[in-house]
């Protein structure tokens, strides 16, 4: 059976990573992911990545506490470049060709960010890992992960986290909360439902990218999103007739 989807966008929060850890990186929730994302690397799906800096730092919650934002977002990219070389790592340990590219030059560590570049790795069989955001303060992973899947035209944002898909309130602290296998983007925003940043939420409504919200914790789910029929997460559409 063909993949539903040749090329992807995987976005991971940074929290994902805590696993049950107060801070940092836990080893075993990177190497299952690491395997997760090996799976449909096997099946000769495109796959490029996203990971937020949230286990380490956030640039917003350093606001709050009186730093300087620019300084605090920078310090966020910084983040994410660590859980990108540990998400490499992992990756590579099991035998899958990467490339990490970052948005701020850092050529001892990663390549540059150019477009071009990406999908010719892409297209040679590498993973590629995109670090340090938009290089910008004051945007988010979220809306990282949308403008690199539209520069390197993916089919699909896979929006990885800790909950089974999109649902009408809180799923973690309401047991009678409605999940949805599938939403409109206008309803999304209608009901002001937590899917992703505006920003990074309009981007993909206007290049008309689909998302699909997902529970990355249960084996096999990644595989199922991407290379079966079977019905997993949470899609947003924007066809609305």
């Amino acid at each position: 059976m063909a993949n539903l989807y040749q090329r992807i966008l995987l976005k991971l929060s940074g929290e994902s990573l805590l696993g049950e850890q107060g801070h940092g990186i836990d080893g075993n929730i990177l190497s299952r992911y690491a395997d997760e994302i090996k799976t449909i690397h096997e099946e000769g799906v495109e796959v490029s990545i996203v990971i937020g800096g949230g286990n380490i730092f956030r640039g917003v919650k350093g606001a709050t506490e009186g730093m300087d934002r620019v300084q605090g977002d920078y310090m966020g990219m910084l983040a994410t470049m660590i859980n990108s070389m540990a998400l490499q790592d992992a990756l590579e340990r099991k035998g899958v060709h990467t490339r990490l590219m970052s948005a701020i030059r850092m050529e001892e560590i990663a390549e540059p960010y150019i477009r071009r570049r990406a999908i010719r790795h892409l297209e040679k069989g590498r993973v590629v890992i995109f670090g340090a955001g938009t290089g910008n303060p004051y945007f988010t992973t979220d809306t990282a992960a949308a403008l690199r899947a539209i520069e390197i035209e993916a089919n699909v944002i896979l929006k990885g986290t800790r909950v089974s898909g999109i649902y009408d309130s809180d799923p973690e602290t309401n047991p009678d909360a409605k999940k949805f296998d599938v939403i409109t983007g206008d309803e999304v925003l209608n009901r002001r439902l937590n899917v992703m940043d505006l920003t990074a939420f309009t981007l993909c409504r206007e290049n008309e990218t689909p998302i699909i919200v997902f529970d990355m914790n249960v084996d096999g789910n990644l595989k199922k999103v991407v290379c079966s029929e079977e019905k997993v997460g949470s899609t947003v559409i924007w066809d609305e007739s």
